[in-house]
């Protein structure tokens, strides 16, 4: 089911975006396979992801600060050369983070999480312009004209969790960043419109 949005690229989000929930506390939660309950930290990261032409531009005009991050052991070469072409693509095409590990190669260093994202931290850039968007949105992506939830939301232990803020609310700042601040507009009045006695929804 899907809620109507009134934007001018995106007109319609899935209704579990506003009511399925997710943790807000992403590097604190202890991950886990919600199908066997067995721990596997980082669990959204382990096949890799999907990289823009143009993100992974951003990403090599780093790459010396991110790789004073990734342990002695990461592969030196952190992309597959096959390209994929994607209407909906910035650039039009992606190409695939390579896996290392049991994870996506930028999960190769000492600690939790993405080296793009601590490399900013660390070095003084804005890890937002150069981490991957569809790292930024998950549990969301999107469509050519929908605001979804990711296909392996529920795989993961963080997608089960009662008490845990919205999908909307975890993943709202990024959705701003990486699609506009006139989606954010727009997925505020449809969150504001989705209640028991009156939903607007589509199929």
């Amino acid at each position: 089911m899907f809620v109507d949005l009134a934007h001018e690229k995106f007109q319609r989000a899935e209704l579990g975006v506003f009511t399925k929930r997710f943790t807000d506390d992403c590097m604190g939660h202890r991950c886990a396979m919600h199908a066997t309950g067995s721990e596997k930290l980082d669990a959204c990261c382990q096949h890799g992801c999907d990289v823009d032409l143009w993100e992974q531009h951003a990403i090599l005009s780093h790459a010396d600060d991110i790789r004073r991050v990734l342990r002695a052991d990461a592969p030196a070469r952190w992309f597959h050369d096959e390209q994929e072409v994607d209407a909906d693509a910035r650039s039009g095409a992606y190409v695939r983070t390579v896996v290392h590990d049991g994870g996506c190669v930028f999960l190769a260093h000492d600690r939790r999480g993405c080296a793009i994202h601590r490399a900013g931290l660390e070095r003084g850039w804005d890890f937002r312009v150069v981490k991957p968007g569809v790292c930024q949105l998950f549990p969301l992506t999107f469509t050519s004209d929908a605001i979804v939830i990711s296909d392996d939301f529920d795989d993961y232990s963080c997608g089960h969790l009662t008490s845990a803020p919205t999908l909307y609310r975890v993943a709202r700042a990024s959705l701003g960043h990486v699609l506009g601040e006139s989606l954010v507009a727009a997925m505020d009045a449809a969150e504001a419109a989705v209640t028991p006695r009156a939903l607007p929804v589509v199929y």
